[in-house]
């Protein structure tokens, strides 16, 4: 039988209740059984009801929407900036040699092999922009259909 747990063992496990710890975090910090908790935090009139880390939970999926959307929003201004570059004055530096020396030269618009990496960018930046759209647009439409195939499961329905 473990021994009986002190004062300052069933105050630590009241802060650390009041921390927002889960019961099992609990557990592990203070070195006893998940159990031990629940009869200690039930003793002090405390309970480890989620409702509120289910709504903070909610806003962080809120928030992190928010901040995709904005994301993608930059990702598709990057885009439009880069691909503007395909058409204006380019400077190329040269640093080096025997000499260390210095060469610069400014260009009309960018060399082809630039060009093509400046395309590269943009198409990128296109792509990361279309899927961070496509990750929020979904419309509810995942659920129904995963419903919709747990029903037909339990129905016994397969596919034609």
């Amino acid at each position: 039988m473990p021994a009986p747990l002190t004062n300052d063992q069933r105050n630590t496990i009241v802060a650390l209740h009041a921390a927002g710890h889960t019961r099992n975090q609990i557990a592990r910090e203070a070195g006893i059984s998940a159990s031990s908790v629940s009869r200690i935090c039930k003793a002090e009139g405390l309970n480890f009801d989620r409702t509120a880390t289910a709504a903070a939970t909610r806003a962080k999926v809120v928030d992190a929407k928010a901040r995709r959307a904005e994301l993608a929003e930059l990702l598709l201004d990057d885009a439009f900036r880069l691909r503007a570059q395909l058409w204006q004055p380019a400077r190329l530096v040269n640093f080096g040699g025997k000499d260390n020396t210095l060469a610069e030269v400014t260009l009309d618009e960018p060399q082809f092999g630039d060009k093509r990496n400046i395309m590269n960018a943009v198409a990128i930046a296109v792509q990361r922009h279309e899927a961070l759209v496509k990750m929020d647009t979904d419309n509810g439409n995942g659920a129904v259909v995963n419903m919709l195939t747990s029903l037909a499961e339990k129905l016994g329905v397969t596919d034609a």
